[in-house]
């Protein structure tokens, strides 16, 4: 009698469940968790980079898929994560929001806002990680990025699609040059997103309160990781970053990004990977180190025009530690970029800023986007400044028996260093370094006095803007200097200096 009860039981509970979906969830449980990192048992189906749902809303990222086990780095507070507790798989890769919605944001890796705006408006989500696009879809690099710089744009030009690095000791200027070059973007059709990676709070809070002053945050998208939020973070930020700057290249549409700084980024992998247990290698960096920035930095490219024409270029910074650019980490970003922007401490206490080294630095690709205007002005600028250091160093040891023509090359290279100094956040338009260089490297500026460089050039483009804006814009507009153009700016110069040089 009891079998018959058993069957209708069962029955009754097939016919009550009829219709209804089953679901399985892939559920594992925390055997052990510190400093960041969740150990879990089970989860079979778990893919790499895949987000893991703690309860308490704690999200993690399963980074180490082992034979028994699950090492998940968890994004955010892992106070609230204890031993025992169930954790289940999402299904969901790693994802951040995209978006023109994300523009004058300051945002976490995640997406979540940190400038006290409200919510972040998105339509769509784009996974942090994905493959680097391929040779046949890229174009070389033909169109400049402006950076404002006149020692930049001149000697290292940049193209969008490229990727220079920035790197020098600290305090040298390296944030001054990125932020600069967003500065510069105003009113054009370049977005920038800044990604700060381990940076304290205040800092950041400087560099978005300066590019809101200087009107920059109408096109710039700030993505920030902060020193005190936990290392999962700090390792997540750039990624995520490039994933907001390629949904913009593959628009059609050119971005800008830069990493500020990829050394912290490399630290906080470091600390992820020791206590993840993976095996350390030099430096106690672990073996992949290399493959950490070069799968991030390979993202960058000018995509051909069949394939949107869009581009993403990318401005990696590496503190280096007592100018060591041979050290582990500055090496390996060396060798994946396209050139660097060497700064250099001493120069920058002697007064010369931007405190670029011009036998370091070097841009393997942007000649090929310089603008004709100032390949026609700058094109020996490098060998004569790097001429001029030599000959200066050599100087000091008894200027007395120098010949004439050495004279005078040291006279106009201490004129061209003069006129490459340049304020901070006081980018450039390309007609105004245009017609400043040409005077100088023409022996226009032999003449005048050291110490009267500066001021000189400072009433040189007032003069320039009130007599001569017809000369401005045409350098503007055709971006070459024709015959025509040439003679006229050569006879604004010799008005002006009558003027300024009684």
């Amino acid at each position: 009698m009891a079998r018959a009860e058993d069957i209708s039981s069962i029955i009754r509970q097939q016919i009550e469940q009829f219709g209804t979906t089953v679901t399985m969830v892939d559920v594992g449980t925390v055997v052990e968790v510190g400093d960041g990192i969740a150990r879990i048992h089970g989860l079979n189906g778990a893919k790499y980079n895949e987000l893991i749902q703690f309860p308490n809303g704690v999200v993690g990222l399963a980074l180490n898929l082992e034979e028994d086990s699950v090492g998940v780095i968890i994004l955010g507070d892992f106070s609230e994560v204890k031993e025992g507790d169930e954790v289940r798989c999402t299904g969901r890769i790693a994802e951040v929001p995209v978006g023109d919605g994300l523009i004058g944001r300051v945002i976490d890796p995640l997406g979540q806002p940190l400038d006290g705006k409200g919510q972040v408006k998105y339509e769509k989500t784009r996974p942090v990680e994905c493959v680097a696009p391929n040779v046949v879809l890229r174009k070389s690099v033909d169109t400049p990025v402006h950076t404002g710089i006149k020692a930049i744009d001149s000697m290292i030009p940049i193209g969008r699609g490229q990727r220079e690095l920035i790197i020098g000791d600290r305090s040298t200027g390296k944030t001054a040059i990125a932020l600069d070059t967003i500065i510069s973007q105003k009113g054009g059709d370049l977005i920038c997103i800044y990604c700060a990676i381990g940076q304290k709070s205040s800092k950041v809070a400087q560099s978005v309160a300066i590019l809101e002053q200087y009107g920059a945050m109408e096109h710039t998208i700030v993505v920030s990781a902060h020193a005190s939020d936990p290392a999962s973070l700090q390792y997540l930020a750039p990624y995520a970053g490039c994933a907001i700057g390629e949904e913009i290249m593959e628009q059609g549409r050119d971005a800008l990004i830069i990493y500020d700084d990829l050394s912290k980024h490399a630290w906080a992998y470091r600390e992820l990977s020791l206590v993840l247990r993976r095996p350390p290698g030099r430096e106690a960096y672990p073996g992949d180190i290399f493959y950490l920035h070069s799968r991030l930095l390979e993202r960058a490219a000018k995509m051909a025009l069949e394939h949107g024409g869009g581009s993403l270029t990318a401005l990696p910074i590496i503190e280096t530690q007592a100018n060591d650019i041979s050290a582990y980490v500055p090496t390996n970003v060396i060798s994946i970029t396209d050139g660097q922007i060497y700064l250099e401490t001493d120069l920058f206490n002697a007064g010369i800023r931007p405190a670029l080294n011009v036998g370091l630095s070097v841009s393997r690709v942007g000649g090929a986007a310089q603008t004709k205007a100032m390949k026609q002005v700058a094109g020996k600028l490098r060998l004569d400044l790097a001429q001029f250091r030599e000959l200066a160093a050599f100087a000091q040891f008894g200027a007395t028996e120098l010949d004439r023509a050495t004279r005078a090359q040291l006279e106009r290279g201490q004129r061209i260093a003069e006129v490459l100094k340049q304020p901070q956040y006081v980018p450039m338009p390309l007609e105004k370094e245009v017609s400043i260089l040409y005077a100088v490297i023409n022996g226009y500026l032999d003449d005048v006095p050291v110490e009267r460089v500066g001021a000189l050039e400072d009433a040189f483009h007032r003069f320039m803007e009130t007599g001569h804006r017809d000369i401005c814009e045409r350098i503007a507009r055709e971006k070459e200097l024709s015959e025509e153009t040439e003679e006229a700016l050569k006879k604004a110069i010799l008005e002006f200096k009558k003027s300024f040089l009684p």
